[in-house]
C-alpha cells in the first residue's frame, strides 16, 4: 500500500514538473506547495535528489520532439559514400551558441549549488521570486515591442550570453529557469515563439549537468536505490516526459497568438498563495 501511494505521488509531481519546467511559473514554487500534501516514505536525501533528477523526463521530451533541429549530422545517400555523415553547420552554430549561454550558470551553478539550497530553497524566498518575475513578466509585456530576432538561426552570440546572464538569477529558486531565459530573450530582441525555443534547447545540458550532479552527489554519500525509490524516480520520469510534451506543445501554440502577461498574473497569485501558506504554518500553526 505505501509503494502504490508513492507511486501515485511520483505520477503527481510528474505532472507537475512537465507542466511548469516549461510554462515560466516556476517548478519550485508548485513543488513547494505540493510538498505540504504529498509526503513520500523515503529519506530527506532521496527526495532533493529525485527533485531534479526527475527533470531528465522532461529534457527527453525536448530531444524527441526536436530532434531534427538538434542532430548536427545528416546522412548521404549519394554515390560515392553511401552512409557518410555530414556536419549541419546551422545546428552546430546553434549549439555552439547553447554553450556559451550555458557557461555563466554552469560556473556558478558549480560552485554555488549547495549554498544556494542551505539558504535560499525556503517559501519566502520563492515567493518574493515569483511576484518579482511575475511583475517583470507584465511590464515587459505591456511596452511597445518590435523583435528583431524570430528565427533560431538569426540568434547572435551576444543575444546567447545575456539569455545565459539572466539564466544565472534562475539558480534562485522561484525565479523558474524559462521564465528568467525568456525575459532574457525578449529583453535583447527576440520573439516570443524564438526565446522560447531557445530556452528548451538550453535546457538540455543545463537539466542535464544538475540532473547528473545531484544523482552523483547522492551515490557519493552512500546513496542506494531500494526497489520503491527506483520505481517512483522511473514513473516520475516518464510521465514528466509525457507531460513536457503536452506543455510544450501548448506553450508554442499560445505565444503565436498571446502575449506572457496572464503567466505574470498566474506567479502573482502563486507567490501570494506560497506566502500564505508559510505564515500559516510560521505563525498559526507553529
Amino acid at each position: 500500500m505505501v509503494l502504490f501511494l508513492d507511486l501515485l505521488r511520483s505520477v503527481i509531481y510528474g505532472v507537475i514538473e512537465g507542466i511548469t519546467e516549461w510554462l515560466p511559473i516556476s517548478s519550485t514554487g508548485h513543488m513547494i506547495l505540493a510538498e505540504q500534501v504529498l509526503k513520500f516514505s523515503f529519506s530527506a536525501e532521496f527526495m532533493e535528489m529525485f527533485r531534479v533528477v526527475i527533470q531528465l523526463g522532461a529534457i527527453l521530451a525536448v530531444v524527441v520532439m526536436y530532434f531534427k533541429k538538434l542532430w548536427p549530422f545528416c546522412v548521404d545517400n549519394g554515390r560515392d559514400s553511401g552512409l557518410a555523415k555530414h556536419v549541419r553547420w546551422p545546428v552546430m552554430r546553434l549549439w555552439f551558441k547553447i554553450i556559451v549561454a550555458c557557461l555563466p550558470a554552469a560556473v556558478l551553478g558549480l560552485a554555488l549549488d549547495d549554498w544556494i539550497d542551505a539558504h535560499f530553497y525556503n517559501s519566502v524566498v520563492v515567493a518574493v521570486m515569483l511576484i518579482v518575475y511575475g511583475i517583470a513578466f507584465i511590464l515587459i509585456e505591456r511596452r511597445p515591442r518590435v523583435p528583431t530576432t524570430t528565427k533560431l538561426s538569426r540568434i547572435t552570440y551576444r543575444q546567447a550570453l545575456i539569455v545565459g546572464a539572466w539564466q544565472v538569477l534562475a539558480l534562485i529558486p522561484g525565479t523558474s529557469r524559462s521564465g528568467s531565459t525568456i525575459i532574457g530573450g525578449l529583453l535583447c530582441g527576440m520573439s516570443r515563439a524564438c526565446a522560447s525555443q531557445f530556452t528548451f534547447f538550453l535546457a538540455i545540458p543545463v537539466m542535464a549537468g544538475a540532473s547528473g550532479l545531484k544523482l552523483v552527489k547522492f551515490l557519493a554519500g552512500g546513496g542506494v536505490f531500494t526497489v520503491g525509490e527506483t520505481g517512483a524516480l522511473l514513473v516520475g520520469c516518464i510521465v514528466a516526459f509525457v507531460v513536457s510534451i503536452l506543455a510544450i506543445r501548448f506553450l508554442m501554440d499560445y505565444v503565436k497568438k498571446h502575449t506572457f502577461t496572464a503567466f505574470g498574473w498566474y506567479r502573482i497569485a502563486l507567490g501570494i498563495v506560497v506566502l500564505g501558506v508559510w505564515a500559516l504554518q510560521t505563525f498559526v500553526l507553529a
